[in-house]
């Protein structure tokens, strides 16, 4: 049976973004994680070894695949900036032609630097992305 391996952990959010080696990117990380603690109404929690989630859900596939994963979070990773949010929403992508300088890979959405995009835009991801979640997984503890 395939193992998750993100999962949410204890470790230390604030730790974790100090040990950010760019200035620029560990400055950045702060300003999102008050965007995304303050948009989404959850504490930032560690998933994996590098991904800040905020709250959680439990998905379960027609292939029988199941497991949690954070509603929202992001990932100061070296090259770009990981944005998660949910996927299949087409709201989604009608918010993202409003961003801002970006990419966008099936779950993530890289940036560069919190700079180049549109912060009250990100707020409408993070908003729209819980809705959307919480409209396809009903049955959830909160």
């Amino acid at each position: 049976m395939y193992e998750l391996k993100t999962k949410e952990n204890d470790s230390s959010v604030i730790e974790f973004i100090e040990a950010v080696e760019n200035p620029q990117k560990r400055e950045d990380a702060y300003k999102l994680l008050d965007i995304f603690t303050e948009t989404s109404g959850y504490p930032a929690k560690m998933w994996g070894p590098s991904i800040i989630g905020f709250g959680k859900y439990h998905y379960k596939y027609p292939t029988g695949h199941e497991g949690d994963a954070p509603l929202v979070g992001f990932s100061p990773r070296k090259a770009k900036i990981s944005l998660y949010f949910a996927t299949g929403d087409t709201k989604r992508e009608e918010l993202l032609q409003n961003l801002g300088k970006h990419t966008s890979g099936k779950a993530c959405v890289y940036i560069n630097k919190i700079a180049d995009i549109d912060v009250d835009v990100v707020k409408a991801l993070i908003t729209q992305s819980i809705e959307f979640l919480k409209e396809t997984y009903p049955d959830q503890p909160e």
